[in-house]
């Protein structure tokens, strides 16, 4: 009995079996159950390649240490759409610690690693990796207004590479010095202290002069370009005897928050905050869009993006989620007492 077999591509090899039939049926049964066997055995299992496990870039502007709690969040969301880092997903960490050529150097490597998509912290590192690739997907996870950063053409239409979520920071800049006129008896003078290297500085400082107009508050700006400059920042808000501070949103400062908050205890400022993590650092109040949620939900884009769709065609997201959060010891370091109308509308009091 002569068997062809194929044991590779390419190879063709015939085995001869000699079988001694025997007369009775059982043995009859048996050589052609043997010969079945055998064949069956000349082919090999052709081993299937794993489907090849999508790679995402997250990109910082500052060290790890200042986004864990987004870090967490963005994660969370891609466990809730069934991701899971490691097995089905792979993601490429890079953190600039606050150094611009880093941050370029490492936009570049995710670049050349050619990943799936990048996701990106906020405005300052989502215009590097722009300026880094026109074809990647990017997913910024917050930006004040990303039309006028040149990011998206519209927010109903992205028209590029580049889409993600709005944190409306320039409309939420009059309610941050309002709330702050609640709580400061007779707040007159204010120092905003921000970072013109900020692209969405400029606009989020004019809406917090109108603000001021309307509220018959003065407000003096101040510009920190390095955060060396933080201490001499909050010099001259004493200086211009301000009775508050409204600090603007910036990359420099996110790795600075526990200088920030000291000093402003330290030169007895109430100050308001973009972001929950200085009221949670000592700071007295923030108020905004709830940036856990916003980075929960960038996860949602990186799953349709890995499903196929262009960011071109999907559509920027405004926060649904606020928050105010009140910081009771800050306020009790510098004699202020927090009315309780504010208290009641807080989301949150630290005691």
């Amino acid at each position: 009995m002569k068997l062809l077999c194929i044991l590779r591509p390419g190879s063709v090899q015939v085995l001869d079996f000699r079988f001694a039939i025997a007369k009775s049926k059982s043995k009859q049964v048996f050589c052609l159950t043997l010969s079945i066997l055998l064949f069956a055995l000349c082919f090999p299992v052709w081993g299937q390649q794993s489907a090849k496990i999508p790679q995402i870039g997250f990109l910082s502007g500052t060290r790890s240490s200042a986004v864990e709690g987004r870090v967490a969040a963005f994660r969370q969301g891609l466990r809730e759409l069934g991701y899971i880092e490691g097995k089905n997903i792979l993601i490429d960490y890079r953190y600039a610690e606050g150094n611009e050529k880093r941050e370029r150097d490492l936009a570049a490597e995710l670049a050349r690693l050619n990943v799936e998509a990048i996701v990106t912290t906020g405005p300052t590192v989502t215009r590097t990796a722009k300026e880094t690739t026109a074809t990647i997907p990017i997913v910024f996870a917050q930006d004040g207004d990303p039309v006028a950063s040149g990011f998206v053409t519209s927010l109903a239409h992205p028209g590029g590479n580049i889409t993600g979520l709005s944190n409306l920071s320039p409309e939420l800049s009059g309610k941050r010095l309002e709330l702050l006129q609640e709580i400061v008896p007779k707040l007159s003078r204010v120092t905003v202290i921000g970072s013109s290297i900020e692209p969405n500085n400029t606009k989020i400082l004019n809406e917090t002069e109108l603000a001021a107009t309307a509220l018959k508050v003065k407000i003096q700006y101040v510009d920190v370009l390095n955060s060396k400059d933080l201490e001499t920042a909050f010099g001259a808000a004493t200086h211009q005897q301000a009775n508050g501070v409204v600090l603007l949103g910036a990359v420099i400062f996110n790795g600075h928050r526990k200088q920030i908050t000291e000093l402003a205890v330290k030169h007895r400022l109430a100050a308001t905050y973009t972001r929950p993590e200085y009221v949670q650092d000592g700071g007295l109040m923030t108020y905004g869009p709830s940036i856990t949620d916003l980075f929960r939900r960038a996860a949602t884009y990186v799953d349709k993006i890995l499903k196929g769709a262009k960011p071109a065609d999907l559509a920027v997201e405004q926060p649904i989620k606020f928050e105010l959060i009140v910081n009771l010891r800050a306020a009790k370091q510098i004699d202020l007492t927090i009315p309780p109308n504010v208290l009641a509308r807080a989301d949150r009091v630290i005691k």
